[in-house]
């Protein structure tokens, strides 16, 4: 039994040092505007969500990978195909290509968090969304948003705080495409939550 004790401190002492070495934070409390209103364009062009490398290995991140493209999907895809549906303004239309990319993340699993609970420690996202014109390629934004779930709120949710975290990102890019596209003026990069 001690020996379990033991090894159960000292996996959790490791897993706690590697984990302080790579402290996910937003570069800024906000973002910046945009370098124009997103409403001078006419089209708007989603790519998928992309995984940085240093992160693509890890099956966590994987996994909320998937699930944060599908919450992005049902909230900027969703705006998105609003906005397509209307009749363009510019002959040829303009086109925003929209990327979102994960730069950072420490995804705790629902596996991880049944067995470890809080012990796993919290969750993080930094997803950074790419705004460009499609025709001449200039870059029109590059906001950032940032999210996290504490551990003890992953342990006592059975790891829905850690989801809830993907939707809350996704909800952000989604306001930030909303709050700039009648004028430009940027927008927090997260909202605070437990």
């Amino acid at each position: 039994m001690r020996r379990i004790v033991l090894g159960l401190v000292l996996a959790v002492a490791t897993v706690g040092t590697a984990w302080a070495k790579d402290e996910i934070r937003a570069s800024s409390s906000t973002n910046p505007p945009p370098a124009e209103a997103l409403g001078q364009f006419d089209r708007y062009e989603l790519k998928p969500a992309t995984l940085a490398p240093d992160y693509a290995e890890h099956p966590a991140n994987k996994e909320a990978l998937i699930a944060f493209q599908r919450n992005f999907d049902e909230r900027v895809g969703a705006w998105v195909t609003e906005q397509n549906a209307a009749p363009a303004k510019h002959a040829p239309a303009r086109t925003l290509v929209i990327e979102p990319r994960v730069e950072k993340i420490r995804f705790i699993s629902g596996g991880k968090r049944f067995w470890a609970g809080a012990f796993a420690g919290s969750s993080q996202l930094l997803v950074k969304l790419r705004l460009t014109d499609a025709a001449s390629g200039a870059v029109i934004a590059e906001p950032e948003f940032y999210q996290h779930a504490k551990g003890m709120a992953g342990a006592w949710t059975f790891g829905a705080a850690d989801n809830t975290m993907l939707v809350r990102t996704a909800s952000l890019a989604r306001d930030y495409l909303q709050g700039n596209h009648a004028a430009a003026q940027g927008s927090k990069t997260g909202w605070e939550q437990d």
